[in-house]
């Protein structure tokens, strides 16, 4: 397989990584497995470009994308409907993509899972036409994110440190919204502290991810929780992975929903696989399944 490998310098472990020598590891373990290897380190601001490039290259059959969620959000909108394979190199924060698909967060560990690695088809979902992996967000989490990007951090446990500290800005002042939901059989108006759209259903009894990437349907989580009280459980909820068992959490399923919000100020922003992005009045949140090839461990 030909292989090119993006590696977003800015990502969460790759800031503190030696690249080069990385990058002979990598190169050193697909090679000696028949495969042929390009590497391409680039700065985040590059980082789309690059991938766009790669799935247009005719010598191009795997993109390694190493980042974070961002950087494979990037990466399934550049490669989903298309021939070419995604491989998501575990180097962000949290890593929710990678942990669905069940690819090792340890890098090196990552590099060998490639190299035996099989095709599987994953579903994306779209806000407005944007693709995501992971989670579209509204509410808490986004006021989180934005408190968050306000701070200076230059590793992957300083930025998990700002987030804590933004968590907890966020839970002591909870931001309170009104939000007409469609969900096509389903109607409804919610009061709400924040909204969470998943590109499938969250798995229980661990980090919010998806357990199954190609159950063709959106996740709907609307938090009720607008008491100070009430959303530090729901925070703790969602920390130990017990949001379906909590009171303050409406779940709801649709293979679409489309979110109208009044009174959208410029400054609000919404959280599309943890980047925060401009919130529009309307967002129509899609799911597409099996669109997207991506390698997976032979085991998984």
């Amino acid at each position: 397989m030909r292989f090119r490998a993006i590696l977003n310098r800015q990502g969460g472990t790759l800031r503190t990584t030696d690249l080069n020598a990385f990058s002979a590891r990598m190169r050193e373990t697909l090679e000696a497995a028949r495969h042929s290897m390009d590497i391409r380190i680039v700065d985040g601001k590059e980082l789309v470009a690059a991938l766009r490039e790669a799935a247009a290259a005719d010598d191009v059959d795997a993109i390694i994308a190493g980042g974070g969620d961002g950087t494979a959000s990037a990466a399934a909108g550049c490669l989903m409907n298309t021939d070419k394979i995604l491989a998501i190199l575990p180097a962000g924060t949290m890593n929710l993509f990678a942990r669905s698909l069940a690819i090792p967060l340890d890098l090196d560990t990552a590099v060998q899972s490639f190299a035996s690695g099989k095709v599987h088809l994953v579903d994306v979902a779209t806000a407005n036409g944007q693709p995501f992996v992971h989670q579209f967000s509204v509410g808490m989490h986004a006021k989180m994110v934005k408190l968050r990007e306000k701070m200076d951090f230059d590793s992957r446990i300083g930025k998990i440190r700002a987030s804590a500290r933004a968590a907890l800005d966020t839970i002591m002042n909870p931001p309170s919204m009104v939000v007409d939901l469609d969900m096509g059989a389903t109607s409804m108006t919610v009061h709400t502290s924040g909204i969470g759209v998943s590109n499938n259903l969250f798995g229980e009894g661990h980090l919010p991810y998806a357990d199954d990437p190609t159950g063709g349907i959106l996740g709907i989580y609307v938090a009720r929780a607008l008491r100070r009280r009430d959303v530090i459980w729901l925070s703790l909820s969602i920390l130990i992975g017990r949001w379906g068992s909590n009171p303050q959490v409406e779940i709801h399923q649709s293979d679409s929903v489309v979110m109208r919000f009044s009174h959208v100020h410029p400054r609000h922003r919404c959280v599309i696989d943890g980047e925060l992005c401009k919130l529009e009045s309307s967002v129509t949140i899609q799911i597409h399944p099996k669109c997207l090839r991506v390698l997976v461990p032979a085991t998984s």
